[in-house]
């Protein structure tokens, strides 16, 4: 309690952690429901603007290029200055890109508009993602996994049936995202601080790679599944809608939008049916998964048949699910409160190369080697591809690493450990010296799943 000119002030309220947690849980969802909105528009966009699939990769890639310029410039900048303040920066620029998308009138309106929201996108994931966790680690862990899946299903859903049944086609969508940001920014306002402010902010802007000592072995690891895993959702992105026309009848943006949703909406299933296995299997279970779904859609689009082809997308979808998951479950525990937002940063910078510029590969082949159809066999050949090495290399480093030794290593009885103190036992067993345990890691085992 203060005093102003002998007056009682009483301190403004704030939300709990609980509120707050899913206040930034939501921040994550909108953002990305923000840039898969588009999606079911490009057929219209490129109707009324007379463009190629080229520009539509392009439109589609500066969005990714935006987003991993800001994870190397301000990615851990909340580590610095606080979360509150790179929210509430990253909601504002993000509604500005939804207000040039409404008025949009041309492809360099929709240029301005994707890098706005890859800038504001890529400074807020590592704030957010590291909010989260210092709400709640297991919790907010899981959170970073899920939740841009999720995101991503809304939008693409969404924005589909806006597009084909709500009037404004091209307006609308922008307009209740608008509405949706304007509410996040007063609630980040009421939200506590979660993070202590420390020096170097200004220097953190350097474009570096801030990766704890203790997470490097198990970034390096598990960087094949993530990019593997994130190609599918850039091509379905960008190229889907026109790839769905060619092999299922019906409305072309409503469809274009539930084959992005059925990806990323069996992705974020995946990650709370497989919340409780180690991330090692999940991994697994994900890069065999996406090779399965990619060849299921590819024999689908071969034979014209829509059933086959949401099939395949839908199991494509628990590998992109899985293999996120595990890929974050195995390395964000690993860092301790000061290095969470730029760790963060560097994993989504990781699912960005993967997302977004193959797509750009990708539209030069649709238009100069053969179409859609072509550039999808091409495409998802070499996503199998990927995803076969990434699986491989979950076989790496797991000598002698059982589940009893992983139990013992966490210090807990077996059966009995939480799934973030068994990410920390999988991924710590070798210091940075790779002579065994490192005093870090081992703390950082040990206190996984606290409440923080």
């Amino acid at each position: 309690m203060t005093t102003v000119e002998g007056r009682a002030i009483s301190p403004p309220r704030r939300l709990g952690p609980w509120p707050a947690f899913g206040l930034q849980a939501s921040v994550v969802v909108f953002f990305l429901a923000g840039a898969s909105a588009p999606t079911p528009l490009y057929a219209t966009y490129q109707q009324e603007w007379h463009f190629s699939p080229i520009t539509t990769t392009v439109i589609f890639g500066v969005y990714a290029v935006a987003i991993l310029l800001a994870l190397l410039v301000v990615g851990s900048l909340s580590d610095h200055v606080g979360r509150r303040p790179v929210i509430f920066g990253s909601i504002v620029v993000q509604t500005a890109a939804v207000v040039v998308f409404a008025a949009a009138d041309g492809v360099p309106a929709l240029l301005c508009a994707r890098i706005l929201q890859g800038l504001a996108t890529g400074t807020v994931v590592g704030a957010v993602g590291a909010g989260m966790i210092d709400i709640r680690r297991s919790a907010g862990t899981l959170a970073n996994a899920v939740t841009p899946a999720a995101g991503t299903a809304v939008g693409a859903l969404g924005s589909g049936l806006l597009v084909t049944y709500a009037p404004q086609p091209t307006h609308l969508v922008y307009h209740i995202l608008f509405g949706i940001y304007v509410l996040q920014a007063v609630g980040v306002v009421l939200m506590a601080e979660t993070a202590a402010r420390t020096p170097g902010a200004l220097r953190s802007l350097r474009v570096t790679w801030s990766v704890p000592a203790q997470a490097r072995g198990p970034l390096l690891r598990v960087a094949p599944v993530v990019l593997a895993v994130w190609a599918p959702a850039g091509f379905y992105g960008s190229l889907g809608p026109a790839l769905v026309r060619g092999v299922v009848s019906g409305e072309g943006a409503l469809l274009g939008g539930l084959a992005l949703f059925t990806l990323t909406a069996s992705g974020a299933s995946t990650v709370l049916v497989l919340r409780s296995a180690t991330p090692r299997t999940t991994m697994r279970i994900g890069t065999v998964a996406l090779i399965a779904g990619v060849a299921l859609t590819l024999l689908a689009v071969a034979a014209g048949s829509a059933g086959l082809f949401f099939t395949g997308t839908a199991v494509a979808g628990v590998g992109f699910g899985a293999g996120f998951q595990g890929g974050v479950r195995t390395v964000v525990p690993l860092a301790e409160p000061h290095q969470r937002s730029g760790l963060l940063s560097v994993m989504y910078l990781i699912s960005y190369l993967g997302f977004g510029l193959p797509t750009v590969v990708a539209g030069v082949i649709v238009v100069y080697g053969g179409g859609v159809e072509r550039a999808a066999y091409i495409y998802g050949i070499a996503v199998m591809l990927l995803a076969l090495l990434a699986l491989i290399s979950t076989f790496g480093s797991s000598r002698a690493r059982t589940p009893a030794a992983l139990e013992a290593v966490s210090g807990r009885a077996p059966g009995t450990g939480s799934a973030a103190v068994d990410v920390c036992a999988d991924a710590c067993h070798a210091g940075p010296s790779g002579q065994g345990p490192s005093p870090k890691a081992n703390t950082l085992a040990h206190k996984g799943d606290e409440h923080r």
